[in-house]
């Protein structure tokens, strides 16, 4: 109960898309933090994230963006960060120094070697510009060449995850990155054992489950 005249905190918002796989990323901080929040769907593909509603919360018209008070952060990498900052438990960097820079790594090879290539604007443009065999060669270029790297980058320190038996920041980059490559453009994961192993012990964590696409309250009927 709150003590008289304490003021109450305002929730999180998190403004997110089910399938989005940066706000996928957000999600599974929110849960491992066991933080409440209030969902705001931002619909891709109807277009609501170039909105002027949106586009004062998020001038890059793209999600997820998370509203802390007056607070507003509309980046996945900087939203996690200023989570485990603001929430340090439990936290999403492990003390080692160099299994961080491999989580700063592998987190790194998700956000600037596969994920913008395979954005929702850049494959539509792809598609409308050239044709549709050709975006789901792109994509897949895009996505194998960066399995190939975090392969060969986790093999020697991944535990049950990434970077040892805990969950740190790896863990929330990779499991999206996964699931769409399944999901959405039909990857095989074979060449990929470590990865794949990762993905695997994923499934059983709540947080990931809580955060997965078909659990969200936007999310189609025939996905969950």
């Amino acid at each position: 109960m709150a003590n008289l005249g304490e003021e109450k905190k305002e929730k999180l918002k998190l403004y997110s898309y089910w399938r989005s796989s940066c706000a996928h990323r957000v999600r599974i901080a929110l849960s491992l933090k066991g933080l409440e929040y209030d969902y705001i769907p931002v619909n891709l593909l109807k277009g609501e994230q170039s909105d002027p509603d949106f586009k004062k919360i998020n001038p890059m018209g793209t999600v997820p963006a998370l509203v802390d008070g007056d607070v507003v952060i509309s980046d996945s990498l900087a939203i996690v960060m200023y989570l485990d900052e603001k929430y340090p438990e439990p936290p999403l960097l492990p003390p080692d120094l160099h299994k961080r820079a491999v989580n700063f790594q592998a987190a790194s090879i998700v956000l600037s070697g596969i994920q913008p290539h395979q954005n929702l604007g850049v494959i539509k443009f792809i598609e409308e510009k050239i044709n549709s065999e050709e975006k789901t060669a792109w994509v897949t270029n895009a996505i194998t060449k960066g399995f190939t790297a975090l392969e060969k980058l986790l093999v020697s320190c991944a535990g049950k995850h990434a970077t040892g038996d805990e969950v740190y920041l790896a863990d929330l980059f990779l499991a999206p990155q996964i699931y769409g490559a399944i999901n959405r453009f039909q990857i095989n994961m074979e060449p990929y054992p470590t990865l794949a192993k990762c993905y695997e012990s994923y499934k059983d964590l709540p947080a990931f489950q809580n955060a997965a696409p078909e659990k969200q309250p936007d999310a189609p009927a025939s996905t969950s």
